[in-house]
């Protein structure tokens, strides 16, 4: 489904991002993955034969990002897509946080997508290149979050993918995917009363897997989603109907 697809994926090393790495290689599609571990990132790389390459990068940080960009031009002008997934959860009450964690929590899950969003637009728009861009966003997002910071941070997603939308338009798609609670490591540091208020609101009994949202960027990314822009894709299992 995603054949002559070229897609840049950030925090594609674990998790969603890995899962979501694996299943655009089984579409056919040729992946640049980057994220900050590069232990895990050779193990990725290790783990398949299809076209996958790799580039240590943290998103966090402009040069990085502008570097990386001017690189990716020159080995891979044919680029056509992006998902904004890296992120990071504290699991930390707003009264706790320290103004250096604010930062960075701010710095890798919304300026990471902005500074992306940027340079990839930027390309393709220059090009007149149709394009995709799927951002992460989470039901934090939506909802609200026992984490303030990530909350904001996930709504201020949910504002990016709507601007994006319009200021990329008729080029590049741009859309997003709210997940409730999703099984991976960051699962882990969830309050379990929070836990607990997720699920007691979910209409259909099935957690949400990183498969699950997997398939719902591949929707996105590929042709078959080519009348959805400035979009939110609820993954919560109709846990919070508006």
């Amino acid at each position: 489904m995603l054949e002559n697809n070229k897609i840049i994926i950030t925090g594609a090393a674990s998790g969603i991002g890995r899962e979501i790495v694996m299943q655009c290689l089984q579409e056919g599609a040729s992946v640049i993955a980057c994220d900050i571990d590069e232990v895990l990132l050779k193990e990725l790389r290790n783990s398949t034969t299809q076209e996958l390459y790799t580039y240590v990068v943290d998103v966090s940080q402009h040069d990085e990002v502008e570097r990386f960009f001017c690189e990716i031009q020159k080995q891979h002008p044919n680029i056509n897509s992006l998902v904004n997934n890296a992120g990071i959860y504290l699991a930390t009450d707003i009264a706790s946080y320290e103004p250096n964690q604010i930062d960075r929590v701010i710095d890798i899950n919304v300026k990471g997508s902005i500074y992306f969003s940027k340079y990839f637009g930027a390309h393709l728009l220059k090009q007149k290149t149709n394009g995709v861009i799927v951002n992460m966003s989470s039901v934090s997002g939506m909802e609200g979050s026992s984490d303030a910071i990530y909350g904001a941070s996930k709504a201020a997603i949910l504002g990016l993918t709507k601007s994006c939308a319009m200021n990329f338009a008729p080029y590049i798609r741009v859309n997003a995917v709210a997940p409730t609670m999703v099984d991976t490591a960051m699962m882990a540091t969830i309050p379990q009363w929070r836990k607990e208020e997720y699920w007691n609101h979910h209409l259909i009994p099935h957690p949400v897997t990183p498969e699950d949202v997997a398939e719902t960027v591949i929707f996105l990314l590929s042709k078959k989603a080519k009348h959805y822009t400035g979009a939110t894709f609820d993954l919560n299992n109709g846990g919070y109907l508006r």
